[in-house]
């Protein structure tokens, strides 16, 4: 493995009001309740589970959060949720999710400039950068797992690859991404085989956290990237700042992220799946500002660490952003990327 502890620059400072903006958080906030309630009615379905990175047998209780158990693997110190909601629960989940639909409703719209902005055009540049940086071919891009498409749109509109694509295989996200002029595929990714050739680049943003086998994922993934190919993955980083700092506080752990991997066990299965990693870098924006807020709120207590306090709070204006900058440049942030290359090529 030839990974690089070296992130790219991080761009603008982001805040996650301009994500979510405080007048819609309740509302999300509610349908996500209801939501998790749905889950424990069906938690008798739920199924034990190996590390999803390693498959290792051996692991320690991490924490537990809306009733959920984490757990952490002793080989490779991924936490994974064991049990997990089984295939058909998670399915009945993300068709039926009211949070979903209020993000689609009201979030994206509200958030949708900023996100277009400061999200996916970087995410654009990040990829094109490795594109350039490691000799990819920027012939067809394919995104798995689109949402509602800015990312695809963007990347059509740039005309920085000859064809982008993207496999989405709910109806109403299919739907957006065609309304945006993304060129559709409406099916499952273990699904897809003929419709597309072998592609250059396949990029895939915040969605293996999610996934109950994502080494079956990977492995689709290696079918569809033509040899020399490269894969970007993005997800949340399990041993970044917020999540060390704040356990199960941190938002991104929740009843959806059943796997929360780290640079170095994202990379081993990628390796598995028959992937060279080329980069593993954390260019996160947000954990500085989500530990601060934490504490804001008294989630965490900085009376025995004057520097956090400092830097967080006392000097938040001077301080913050060149913390988060440190925290992306060390593979500290909760935010990951990995970029690795199809065997073969």
């Amino acid at each position: 493995m030839n990974s690089s502890d070296a992130a790219s620059p991080l761009g603008e400072p982001l805040s996650e009001k301009e994500l979510c903006p405080d007048n819609l958080l309740a509302g999300q906030e509610a349908a996500f309740a209801r939501d998790i309630a749905r889950l424990h009615q069906r938690i008798g379905e739920f199924v034990e589970a190996r590390c999803p990175a390693c498959s290792g047998t051996s692991s320690a209780p991490a924490f537990e959060k809306f009733g959920f158990a984490f757990r952490n693997c002793a080989a490779c110190a991924t936490i994974f949720m064991s049990p997990r909601p089984s295939p058909a629960v998670m399915a009945d989940y993300y068709a039926n999710s009211e949070n979903y639909a209020y993000w689609a409703k009201y979030i994206f719209p509200a958030s949708e400039a900023s996100r277009r902005e400061k999200i996916h055009k970087p995410w654009l540049e990040r990829v094109i950068g490795y594109c350039d940086r490691f000799g990819i071919q920027r012939g067809t891009l394919l995104e798995v797992g689109p949402g509602f498409g800015t990312f695809a749109e963007v990347a059509t509109q740039s005309g920085a690859f000859s064809k982008v694509i993207a496999v989405e295989p709910t109806p109403e996200m299919a739907a957006a991404c065609r309304a945006r002029g993304v060129q559709v595929i409406e099916k499952r990714i273990e699904e897809v085989s003929k419709e597309v050739s072998p592609v250059d680049v396949l990029v895939s943003f915040e969605v293996i956290e999610h996934l109950f086998d994502p080494s079956r994922f990977a492995a689709q993934c290696a079918t569809l990237v033509r040899p020399g190919g490269l894969l970007v993955l993005s997800c949340p980083n399990g041993l970044g700042f917020d999540i060390a700092l704040l356990g199960p506080k941190a938002l991104a752990v929740d009843a959806e992220h059943v796997n929360l991997f780290n640079p170095d066990s994202l990379s081993r299965l990628l390796e598995h799946a028959g992937f060279d990693v080329l980069e593993a870098s954390t260019p996160g924006r947000l954990d500085a500002e989500l530990v601060r807020d934490a504490a804001l709120k008294g989630e965490i207590d900085f009376a025995a660490n004057p520097f956090l306090k400092k830097v967080l709070l006392d000097d938040w204006d001077r301080l913050g952003w060149p913390f988060q900058q440190f925290l992306a440049a060390n593979r500290l942030s909760s935010h990951m990327w990995v970029a690795a290359r199809r065997r073969g090529g």
